[in-house]
């Protein structure tokens, strides 16, 4: 007997209803945010009580303290101002640089027989260890910075296009062919739009490396930004002011991703 409200197939057997949405994720924000306040909570009361020393781990409290003496000041623009500068221009350079290189070595044999052994020589070296040379050849003011960052960002981003590239269907690409598409249009039509998702993931990815290269670059000569602060926190033993610092990179990460995030529902909505 088939259930009540279910209506049986052609062989008489009842439809598998998809679980779970079908792998869709649904969005849960009062989840994460639940999950927040209960830490923040017993952060805080771990700190009231003693059980938590103020000279290792702050409270929440003296922390946000040290962050609205930021802001009255008027330094937190500037901190901030600067870290958001070199990031923006940093990530963006090396993001474009990156699709545009991963790409050509997805599309064309001869770029990825030149470029590919490249970028997996020189993607292994840690960007940072290659500050004190950026210093040498763009000085110690933001070309340094920004050439880190743009260095550190490109090579995820390449790594990530192109292997999106190589993971698109084939057989759309050959049925595209059959219909006689031209060269232009089945890589705007079909290898683009196919790599995308491995493209924005691997934004995710270069992002959260942006951020840590800036604040590496920062803590080498810089008067303002995040990492500057945090660099002068730390030798003051100002541990407020330093957990104020890296909870406003917390946030910085977490705006990135949100924008990515609104980004990859917005260009991937054929997926729906």
């Amino acid at each position: 007997m088939p259930e009540a409200g279910r209506k049986p197939g052609p062989s008489g057997a009842r439809p598998v209803p998809f679980r779970g949405g079908g792998f869709r994720p649904t969005s849960k924000a009062t989840v994460s945010a639940i999950v927040f306040v209960i830490l923040i909570a017993l952060w805080e009361a771990g700190s009231q009580t003693g059980v938590i020393s103020d000279l290792v781990l702050p409270a929440p409290s003296l922390a946000f303290a040290a962050f609205m003496q930021l802001v009255e000041s008027g330094l937190l623009w500037k901190h901030l101002g600067a870290s958001l500068q070199r990031l923006i221009v940093g990530w963006t350079s090396g993001t474009v640089l990156g699709v545009i290189v991963g790409l050509m070595i997805g599309l064309f044999s001869v770029a990825r027989a030149g470029l590919s052994p490249l970028v997996s020589a020189i993607f292994p070296i840690p960007k940072i260890a290659l500050l004190p040379l950026f210093i040498i050849w763009f000085g110690i003011g933001e070309g340094s910075k920004v050439a880190t960052i743009l260095f550190g960002t490109f090579f995820p981003t390449v790594i990530a296009t192109y292997g999106g590239v190589d993971n698109v269907d084939r057989g759309l690409i050959r049925m595209g062919q059959s219909f006689n598409l031209s060269w232009a249009s089945i890589v705007r039509k079909i290898i683009f739009p196919g790599a995308l998702p491995a493209i924005l993931s691997g934004f995710r990815i270069s992002a959260s490396i942006a951020i840590i290269l800036l604040v590496a670059a920062e803590m080498i000569g810089a008067e303002f930004g995040v990492g500057a602060y945090i660099l002068l926190a730390g030798s003051l033993m100002a541990t407020d002011q330093l957990i104020a610092g890296v909870a406003m990179l917390s946030v910085m990460g977490l705006t990135v991703a949100w924008i990515i995030g609104k980004a990859e529902a917005y260009l991937l909505r054929w997926r729906a």
